[in-house]
């Protein structure tokens, strides 16, 4: 059979002929010489400012800090300042005496308000009343606590102890009087010879109720207040 020939051959060709360098390794085989007109000149490395754009039509110029032709300054008018004074004098109030304090013989002086002496704060329209915040805040702390007393009297209703009444009391006494005699006659009913060890722990057990049945009903007799804590 023959050999496989590819469509695209001719154009790879082409393009390795296109992409291929000449002087990859040996360079270009000319080079531009630079020109004598165009030397290296003097600050042409430097930055160069960019170029100021002229003012377009209808764009508002700033305002410069020379006045214009057109300027005219106040003319100031002098002032009397000695007849200012004079009629500021005549027309002011006079001065109120100051309250002075000697304490030496040589006539040393004080002020007497700023001392403390002179009694001013009492002369005040407020003076002895309470500051509002002060009352409200004593208002709100009055409140919190009988809040909190509140809920400790509800804490200890929930956890105090239960009174029986009467009927309870009596109820109960008769219920444990009934068990101690079911319990007598079956301790009365056991065989004299407890020759077993069930026999005996039988016997032991309805001893030990007999005697609490007997502690439980001379309690309440004793007692007529009887008290249950709420577990």
């Amino acid at each position: 059979p023959l050999r496989y020939i590819s469509k695209y051959r001719e154009s790879v060709k082409h393009e390795a002929e296109k992409n291929k360098s000449q002087w990859k390794t040996m360079g270009p085989a000319k080079v531009a010489v630079p020109s004598p007109n165009n030397f290296l000149q003097k600050r042409s490395k430097e930055p160069k400012l960019a170029p100021k754009k002229k003012e377009q039509e209808g764009e508002k110029l700033l305002p410069l800090s020379v006045p214009g032709r057109t300027y005219r300054p106040v003319i100031r008018i002098k002032k009397n300042f000695i007849n200012k004074n004079a009629v500021a004098v005549i027309k002011g109030e006079p001065k109120k005496p100051r309250h002075f304090c000697v304490d030496t013989r040589q006539g040393d002086k004080y002020l007497l308000e700023p001392s403390g002496l002179f009694p001013k704060y009492i002369r005040k329209k407020n003076y002895g009343v309470i500051p509002k915040y002060v009352t409200r805040r004593n208002e709100e702390m009055k409140r919190e606590e009988e809040e909190y007393q509140a809920s400790v009297l509800e804490q200890l209703k929930k956890k105090a102890m239960k009174t029986l009444s009467e009927e309870e009391r009596t109820d109960i006494l008769k219920a444990l009087k009934k068990k101690w005699e079911e319990v007598n006659h079956a301790f009365l009913g056991l065989p004299i010879l407890t020759d077993t060890r069930y026999k005996q722990m039988h016997k032991e057990e309805l001893e030990l109720k007999l005697k609490q049945l007997e502690h439980d009903i001379a309690a309440i007799e004793k007692h007529k207040t009887i008290y249950i804590a709420n577990v």
